[in-house]
Formats: structure tokens, sequence, C-alpha cells
């Protein structure tokens, strides 16, 4: 493609490839094929128990691929302006979709976090999670200093009070750790800092005390006597693997391990593939993040500058929490591993987050409107 595009083409897709990071496309197309091969592995037993049928998941990730590299490519292709504009429609849409979920959402182990219709579901938050991150920073880039500040508190604030009301602790910890990551990046004294994170503490306290869902995983994390079922099968399978692991398809662990392709792929990971795999999966997400953060680093546009370090936040956090669960170093929560699990609206809307980093990353990016 290099050859077929001159540096000299000013057409959009000639712009696109030589102003995008090709590294960290690349990236997240190898971590993307390493997914597939991952759900291959982990998931034939668990759908021959759903569904009667050991290709049931693979299929519908491969299926998931398609639309999600063309969110993520489409995303790409924009210009800061374009983000920005993306991030507002999907702010309105899925915020008040976010709101339905309490009128007509699908009620799922006590939490109404999802809207479908049969076996079609679909999460809100995890669309309105990227816009979020983006308009924080238009807010915040409006104005010089911490100026917009209040603006974004009567954005935020509603979206964390709807999130723990559903209840989904976990989406409300995330977004409210981008957001104090893009106050810090926007310059906000050290003092505030720790008052946020103190903020953050309470909140987590009041969750426990009136959040019966909650207090159970955590009284389960502080409990070793107590742990939850699949915690317990997924450090029963990140034992057996050992240095090199059982080999492909040679894991058992997964035969009782209700989510090993999905919030649970670490682990099944670990039996089949080994600690060696699994820690170069961690070096994998580990330099993206860093690739990202350098990106980020280089430009002088104070927008794309806290909007593209939110979403990377974003990014990284998804992956730690995930892999945290699955050696139980925190208690459980229903989030994937960022590519590597199976598919899902989940999958499309971290294409689109990831397709508006790349945009954002663009060699020369700016926001070019008027404020």
């Amino acid at each position: 493609m290099t050859t077929m595009l001159a540096r000299t083409d000013r057409s959009l897709l000639g712009t696109w490839w030589w102003t995008i990071d090709r590294t960290l496309l690349a990236l997240l197309a190898l971590l993307a094929a390493i997914g597939v091969v991952l759900v291959f592995a982990a998931s034939p037993a668990v759908a021959v128990r759903k569904y009667g049928d050991g290709t049931h998941f693979i299929v519908r990730h491969i299926v998931f691929l398609a639309p999600s590299a063309a969110a993520l490519l489409l995303c790409s292709l924009m210009r800061p302006l374009g983000v920005l504009r993306l991030a507002k429609a999907l702010c309105l849409v899925f915020g008040a979709m976010l709101v339905l979920t309490f009128l007509v959402g699908m009620d799922i182990n006590g939490a109404r976090r999802w809207l479908g219709v049969g076996a079609l579901r679909l999460q809100p938050s995890e669309f309105l999670k990227p816009a979020l991150a983006v308009l924080v920073a238009w807010l915040l880039a409006r104005q010089p200093g911490l100026a917009g500040l209040p603006r974004t508190l009567v954005l935020v604030l509603p979206v964390l009070a709807l999130l723990a009301a559903q209840p989904d602790v976990g989406m409300a910890a995330v977004v409210a750790g981008v957001y104090g990551a893009q106050l810090f990046v926007a310059g906000i004294a050290w003092f505030w800092v720790l008052g946020l994170v103190g903020a953050g503490a309470l909140g987590l306290w009041g969750a426990y005390l009136y959040l019966p869902h909650f207090t159970g995983r955590v009284n389960d994390f502080l409990h070793a006597d107590t742990l939850g079922y699949q915690v317990e099968q997924a450090l029963r399978a990140v034992a057996a693997g050992g240095l090199f692991g059982r080999g492909p398809g040679e894991g058992v662990t997964k035969f009782h391990l209700p989510d090993a392709h999905a919030d649970f792929i670490f682990a099944a990971t670990a039996e089949e593939f080994g600690i060696v795999a699994c820690l170069l999966l961690v070096g994998l997400f580990a330099f993206i993040v860093a690739r990202s953060l350098w990106r980020v680093a280089e430009t002088g546009d104070r927008f794309v500058q806290l909007a593209a370090a939110g979403l990377v936040v974003q990014f990284a956090l998804q992956a730690l929490v995930n892999m945290a669960v699955n050696l139980n170093l925190m208690p459980t929560k229903g989030m994937t591993l960022p590519f590597i699990s199976y598919g899902g609206s989940p999958f499309v809307a971290l294409a689109i987050g990831m397709g508006m980093l790349l945009a954002l990353t663009r060699r020369g990016a700016r926001l070019e409107a008027p404020r």
C-alpha cells in the first residue's frame, strides 16, 4: 500500500495513510487476531453447554469482527472535529438509552444494564464511555486552565449516578478514573487529586454498604474461604498452566468456567498457553498504551491531548481490571479483555473508541473549529 499511495497524495485515503500511526494500527490488529485464536480455544466447551454447538461463539465473534473493524477504520479517517461531532451524537443517543435501561432494561442478576430483544443485547454505557471522555476533553479545552471543570461535572456526575443506580459500580469506577486522569493531564493540583481519590473511596464504601450485590463480591474477595465459583476455577486454571501451558485445546478448567470465553479468557489462556504467553500478552497491552501516550505527548493541541489521554486510560483500565479479576487481585467485575474476549456490542464500542484514538493521534491532528 505504501507504493500505491505517494506522500504527495492529498486524497482522504492518502492523507490518512501518511498521518496514521501505522504501528499502533498494526498492534491493534495483532491483538484482535490473537483474540480470535484465544476465543477459538476457550469457547467450545461453553458453547456446547449452552447451545449444543461448539462453534457458536467463535462464529459470532468473527461476525462481530467485521463491523468492529469497519467502525475502527471509519473513525480513524476522521479529523478531530469529526471525532467531537461523533462523540456528541453518541452521548445523546446512548445517554438516552442509559436512562431507558431503568424503564425497559433487561434485569440480569439484579442489575439493569442492558437493552435488548431476544438474544440481542446492548449495554449503552459501553458506547457512552468513549464519547464522555471526548466531551470532557472538549469542555476542558474550551477555556484556559481548569475553568471548564464545573461544566464537566454537570456532564459526568449524572452519568455516574445512573451507573451506580443500575447498579454498575465497576463501570462507574472506570468512568471516574478516566475523568480523574483527564483532570490530572489538564493540570489539577495535587490537593484536589487527593480529594478526588478520597471521594472515590467514599463512593466505593457507600456502594459496599448499600448495594448487596457489590457487598457480596467484596466479601468474597476479602475472605479466601468464600471465593466465588468463577474466581476459584480461574485460579485453578492459572495454576494448572505452569510456564508453558497444557497446550492448545488441552485445558480442562474451561469445561467448568462459565465465562471462559469472555470475562475469564485470561485464565483460560494461562492454562492452555502458560504464564509466559500471558506475560507476552500483558507486554503487548503495555506497549500499545505506551505507544499511544507517546503519540499523545507529541501533540500541541489541548483538546487532542486530553481526549486521546482519556481514551488511552480507558483502554488500559479495562485491560487491567479484567486481568486483576482473573488473578483474584480485585473483586469480580464483568469487564471484558479488550479485543481478546468474545465480541458483541462491547467489542464494537471498543473499536469506536480506539478508532477515535487513532484519529486523534494522527500526525498534525488539531481541533480546527470555532471555540
